[in-house]
Order: C-alpha cells, then sequence, then structure tokens
C-alpha cells in the first residue's frame, strides 16, 4: 500500500505551529522568527515533506523562480557569478533557471519568452545589448530586470557591472607603458557582445591617443575558445611578425595565444607580451602566469541576487546602476618590449 504524502497539516501539527506559519516560513522566510524557522525545517527534514510548488504559486502569484540568461556555459567567468547569484537565491527559497543564447539576439528572445511563459519572478541577463522586443515582453509582465557585466550610468534598465571602455583602456595602457608599439588583438566574438566591443573600443582609443594605428589585419575576431586563440596567434604573426604585444579579449583566447607562442618557439614575456580578460582561476599556476584583467564576478552574483530579491519583496522596480572595479593583474606575460 502506498505511503499517504505529508501535508502542510501535517508538518504544522508535528512543528506545533499554525499551518498559516508553515506557509510563511515556505513562502518568506524572513517574516519568521529563526527559531521556529528551524522547528518547522526539522519536521520538514523528519517527514519527507515537499510543498507543492503550483498550489503555492497560485496563492502568492508567485513561483520562487528568477530566469537567468547568459551568452555561453563554455565561460568559467559565468560560472562563478551564477554561484554567488544561486547561493543568494535559495537563502530566500528561490530557484535558478538557467538557458543561454549562443551570442544570438534571437535565441535569446525565444528563451526569454519561454521563462516568462513559466512565470518567473524576475530575470538577469548579460550586458544591454538585447533585441527590442525582450524589453518589451518583461514590461508587460511587470518583473524586476537586471543585466550584469556592463555598467551604464544612464541606462533605463538596472545594471551591476565595470566600464569595459576603461578596462580596454586600462590593460592597454600597461603595455604602452613598457615601451610595446606593435600590437595584435584577439578580440573574440564581438557581434551581439557589447562587452568585447567596449573593450576594443577602450584598447583602441588608447593606441590613438599614443599616435598608434591598429590596422584592421591586426585584429582577430573569432569564437572564445583555446584551439582559436592559437591559431588566431599564428595567423596574427604571420601577418606581422614585428607584434612586441598582444591583447586577447579574454583568458581562454590568452591561454591560446600562450600555446602558439610556445609552438613558435617565441619567449613570453622577452619576445613578445601577451594578456588576458576575466582572471579565471587557472592563470596564477600557468608558467607563464598570465596577466590579465580581474572580472568582478563574485560580487556581480552577490549584489544581482540582493537586488532581484528586494525588488520582488517590494514589488517595485528601482533602477539601479551600481559600478564594479575591474582591477589590471600583473604577472607573467607581459614584460619591456624587446629592443629591435
Amino acid at each position: 500500500m502506498q505511503k499517504k504524502k505529508p501535508t502542510l497539516q501535517d508538518v504544522a501539527t508535528k512543528a506545533n505551529v499554525s499551518t498559516a506559519t508553515v506557509s510563511r516560513c515556505l513562502n518568506a522566510p524572513d517574516k519568521v522568527r529563526t527559531e521556529v524557522q528551524q522547528k518547522i525545517n526539522q519536521a520538514i527534514d523528519e517527514l519527507g515533506y515537499v510543498p507543492d510548488g503550483a498550489a503555492r504559486a497560485l496563492a502568492s502569484r508567485r513561483t520562487n523562480t528568477v530566469g537567468v540568461i547568459v551568452p555561453t556555459i563554455d565561460n568559467s567567468i559565468f560560472s562563478k557569478a551564477l554561484q554567488y547569484l544561486q547561493t543568494g537565491l535559495n537563502k530566500a527559497n528561490y530557484t535558478l533557471l538557467l538557458t543561454n543564447n549562443s551570442f544570438s539576439e534571437e535565441i535569446e528572445l525565444r528563451e526569454v519568452q519561454t521563462l516568462l511563459s513559466r512565470g518567473i519572478d524576475g530575470i538577469v541577463m548579460v550586458g544591454a545589448q538585447h533585441h527590442p522586443e525582450i524589453y518589451k515582453a518583461i514590461n508587460r509582465y511587470q518583473i524586476p530586470i537586471v543585466n550584469l557585466w556592463i555598467y551604464d550610468p544612464d541606462s533605463e534598465y538596472s545594471c551591476i557591472g565595470f566600464d569595459h571602455i576603461k578596462a580596454g583602456k586600462q590593460i592597454t595602457t600597461h603595455l604602452l607603458e613598457l615601451g610595446h608599439e606593435s600590437f595584435g588583438v584577439i578580440s573574440g566574438t564581438r557581434e551581439n557582445n557589447d562587452r568585447a566591443e567596449e573593450r576594443f573600443k577602450g584598447l583602441k582609443q588608447q593606441l590613438d591617443e599614443a599616435g598608434i594605428t591598429l590596422e584592421d589585419d591586426r585584429v582577430i575576431d573569432c569564437r572564445f575558445s583555446v584551439e582559436n586563440g592559437s591559431k588566431s596567434f599564428h595567423k596574427l604573426l604571420d601577418r606581422h611578425p614585428d607584434i612586441t604585444a598582444v591583447i586577447c579579449g579574454n583568458d581562454v583566447l590568452a591561454i591560446g595565444a600562450l600555446h602558439g607562442a610556445q609552438e613558435r618557439g617565441i619567449r613570453v614575456p622577452e619576445d613578445l607580451s601577451i594578456t588576458g580578460f576575466d582572471n579565471i582561476e587557472i592563470l596564477p599556476f600557468l608558467k607563464p602566469s598570465l596577466t590579465t584583467i580581474n572580472s568582478p564576478s563574485r560580487r556581480m552574483g552577490e549584489k544581482a541576487a540582493d537586488y532581484i530579491l528586494q525588488q520582488i519583496k517590494d514589488k517595485t522596480n528601482i533602477i539601479e546602476r551600481i559600478e564594479l572595479e575591474a582591477e589590471l593583474i600583473v604577472r607573467e606575460t607581459t614584460g619591456p618590449a624587446p629592443k629591435r
């Protein structure tokens, strides 16, 4: 005979509280005293009670889910932010629904429509460049939205991130101060990627100010992968053997470029300097270790969770624009330009 499934009343009886208190603990734990929460959670664990998500959503008009769309799940830098975003959401009994758009606005629009149809309570996206229909759809549902990895003081929508133009200038200035004048760029995907585009804009502006022309054939756009970084490095050096500094759009491309340099017998940084972007975990352990820009992924994830949860709780959509700092991390792959 099948065992009867425990009910909300069973939990309330075991914890010696009302069903209303159990419901409040599940849906708004911040409104229940810690000791009462502990009693209820213990009763839930002992009984094996599983809340009826559909019933809770119908009663509260909430599903306790937040949708998140990232450009790709290949890049570990997104994983770090998502980890801390999910931790913050879980503490408030919210679930994260994750999807990716493969750097396609059309795919992103379909994913947003799917998430909205599932009744999400808020949405997190990456960058500010989105299909125009996306904002219209989100506005119709009147749920909070925040864009990560981008900071725009004039944005119509909430954003948490950093100034990519400034970061692009920062890494370029470092190389200019080391005396480099011959540059190559492996930018990664710039189409439908305002972050990569702005970083490139920043480095180009800095080179222009220094009186250095960056010809089109010194710039390669490619998908973010180690293999593409290596292939692109070889293309750049075949075209311009005089290059002494290669700026890469992210760390994965830079690792590929470093591999390409080793294949050609080029010493880094004695013969050529290489930089990345993001500061993924492996970088300090490479030989040589990689100079990069630290992307504040953890803080983005934490602040995104705080923002979304507060907006859901208050039933408001106050626009917040939060700027974080992207720090230059100088390691072993950059050095003075070689004398030729």
